[in-house]
């Protein structure tokens, strides 16, 4: 059968086609500040991604000479940022070295979230999903992967034909951690690289679906699959001071299968027990919902943390304080305990990956399925 469309019909759903792309774009990315010509002559999608393609290119390889080339340094922000990153850089290759591994690639996915016209550039709202890959070094074979999302506002500008960075803000999920130097990272590495891989066996069925709801809403942690979100029938807690007890409380309940009741519950918000970090594992262990495998510093409670499971968690703590929680969704090729979490979104991440600061103390929480 030959259907023949008219010229009218064709026209009208061009119009509509076109209507609906300019929906999605302006859904995906807000340029109403943005001059539509510049905006389009300067390729700022590309040119973000370039940027930080190469900041990570630059750490993967400790190259601090390419690291510098994307910062305006003689501006005070440019400068502080680009000292941030230094840091940065030299922390995570310490915490490679302690864990006898070696980082072969880090790949950012940055999404603009909103574009503002500023002076002589932009202003860029993204968020960033960053995968990072690492080996072993007795398994140089052997891939490892996790993921690590961030939330940015970044100033850039035009210096002699370059775009440079002038100003970033972001949550650094490396923040606690300048300094490894504290801790016997020979003796460490020795019995990190003497483990095998396991396999988690036997998980409940509770723990298996707290898992998947673990990964399903890791936010910029996520995929585009996953859609790089929260659950949103949950408040966002993060500008009120974190999200990461919250969203704990909602692998237990949405997936976990955990009944809430008058302490721990959401009723159109959380308790305190249900979004605070210290109240959260109070409730959790004196509930009897839960029990301590461990507690105390990184060397004092690394070898325990091979005993937690999928579904149990960790919290980490600060001058005396519970200041966050990390669920435990599986292990690297090791063995290592890999975990999941709000704040800087986190996707199978070494427990204790941006937790290096002396005097942080760690609570391992078996729960009781």
């Amino acid at each position: 059968m030959i259907v023949i469309i008219s010229r009218k019909k064709i026209l009208v759903t061009l119009i509509i086609i076109a209507i609906l792309v300019g929906i999605l774009f302006s859904y995906s990315i807000r340029t109403d500040s943005v001059n539509p010509t510049l905006f389009e002559e300067q390729n700022l999608s590309d040119l973000i991604n370039r940027i930080f393609v190469t900041r990570y290119e630059s750490i993967v390889n400790q190259d601090k000479e390419l690291l510098s080339s994307l910062y305006n340094k003689a501006v005070k922000y440019g400068l502080w940022a680009f000292e941030h990153e230094t840091k940065r850089m030299i922390y995570l290759h310490k915490w490679a070295d302690k864990q006898g591994v070696k980082f072969i690639s880090i790949k950012p996915i940055p999404i603009i979230r909103y574009v503002k016209e500023r002076g002589e550039g932009f202003r860029v709202n993204l968020m960033v999903s960053t995968e990072y890959k690492y080996v072993y070094e007795n398994e140089p074979k052997v891939e490892n992967m996790f993921r690590i999302g961030t939330y940015h506002s970044l100033d850039i500008e035009k210096n002699d034909d370059k775009w440079l960075i002038t100003r970033e803000w972001y949550t650094d999920p490396f923040a606690d951690s300048l300094n490894t130097d504290n801790i016997k990272k020979e003796e460490i590495k020795k019995y990190i690289l003497s483990r095998k891989s396991k396999e988690y066996t036997n998980l409940s069925e509770r723990r298996i679906k707290a898992i998947e709801y673990a990964d399903k809403y890791c936010g910029a942690a996520g995929t585009e699959e996953t859609g790089y979100k929260y659950n949103d029938k949950y408040i966002n807690y993060n500008p009120r001071g974190g999200d990461c007890a919250n969203f704990a409380s909602q692998i237990l309940h949405e997936g976990g299968g955990f009944s809430k009741n008058y302490t721990w519950n959401y009723k159109g918000g959380g308790s305190r027990a249900w979004v605070n970090a210290q109240a959260f594992k109070n409730y959790m262990l004196y509930s009897g919902r839960a029990s301590k495998l461990a507690y105390g510093t990184y060397e004092q409670v690394y070898k325990a943390s091979y005993k937690l499971k999928s579904g149990d968690f960790i919290a980490y703590e600060k001058k005396g304080k519970v200041t966050h929680i990390s669920v435990v969704t599986g292990v690297d090729s090791k063995g290592y305990v890999l975990v999941n979490c709000h704040n800087t979104d986190r996707y199978r991440v070494p427990w204790d990956l941006g937790w290096s600061n002396k005097g942080i103390k760690f609570w391992l929480v078996h729960v009781h399925y």
